[in-house]
């Protein structure tokens, strides 16, 4: 029998495939700042499948759930948020280009702005298309 385990187990797997692919090519996302927006992603997680759960929008079936529960909602619902905030920033630091990004506050990685140009003297033109001299 499938259970919802087994079957994040299938997502998850494909998350740390790219994940290791990622530290393989080492463009590695700033993972401080990833923890940081887990934390908003996973709380909303948590209310809105209380919601859901709990207006029996979603059920789920006893026998395929670990039992452990965050409210009314199995811990097994956490796992795509996890694997969406793993998954994106690997994504994102795999298809940056290389010299998109560079170090970051604390030496993590982040994306650099564009150098403004240094402005280069133009020719005045006169009235008739001209230069001037």
């Amino acid at each position: 029998m499938t259970t919802y385990w087994l079957l994040n187990l299938a997502f998850l797997g494909g998350v740390a495939l790219v994940a290791l692919v990622t530290w393989l090519a080492h463009r590695m996302p700033a993972w401080r700042l990833v923890g940081l927006a887990a934390i908003p992603l996973l709380v909303l997680t948590a209310v809105f499948d209380n919601v859901l759960v709990g207006s029996h929008i979603v059920s789920y079936d006893p026998r395929l759930i670990t039992g452990v529960f965050v409210g009314v909602a199995p811990l097994e619902d956490f796992s795509y948020s996890i694997a969406a905030v793993v998954l994106l920033p690997c994504l994102w630091a795999l298809l940056t280009p290389r010299g998109a990004a560079t170090a970051g506050r604390g030496g993590e990685r982040g994306l650099r702005r564009p150098r403004a140009r240094a402005a280069t003297p133009r020719s005045r033109r006169s009235s008739g298309g001209e230069p001037t001299t």
